[in-house]
């Protein structure tokens, strides 16, 4: 079975020009073409590029993804690597959850703040006016 570059769009849910783009990057094989020219991917890509899509909608960087494919192709090999890349995003992702929590806060005390009836009395603009009024250095 064959894909056309669109088949493959619609069968992983990433976009042509981003496909054109792994391909570039050399995180997907550059297909086979037709007699027309034309792009087609095979089973191996496709799972390449769902393989892909899913280690970016959990945030994982491109290198980090380049490194996982790389030990994909050895599947002998401890995984150890896997792991400790996949413990690194996780680290990530809580930092930034708590720097996310903290500026929620200070949104919702700014917002909070706000009980004027005009912009010259607006807490809100005063406070991005001067970060003094800020709780929190985000």
């Amino acid at each position: 079975m064959l894909l056309s570059i669109g088949d493959l769009s619609r069968k992983t849910g990433v976009k042509v020009p981003t496909i054109r783009y792994y391909e570039q990057m050399g995180l997907i094989e550059a297909p086979i073409r037709s007699e027309g020219n034309q792009r087609r991917y095979s089973q191996k890509e496709l799972e390449c590029l769902s393989f892909i899509k899913h280690a970016r909608d959990l945030g994982l960087s491109i290198q980090a993804i380049r490194e996982l494919m790389e030990l994909s192709a050895h599947p002998e090999h401890p995984c150890d690597h896997a792991d400790d890349i996949a413990k690194a995003h996780l680290e990530d992702v809580r930092v930034r959850i708590a720097q996310l929590q903290s500026l929620e806060a200070e949104l919702a005390r700014i917002s909070a703040g706000c009980t004027g009836e005009n912009v010259r009395e607006c807490y809100v603009i005063q406070s991005l006016a001067d970060h003094s009024l800020c709780r929190t250095d985000h």
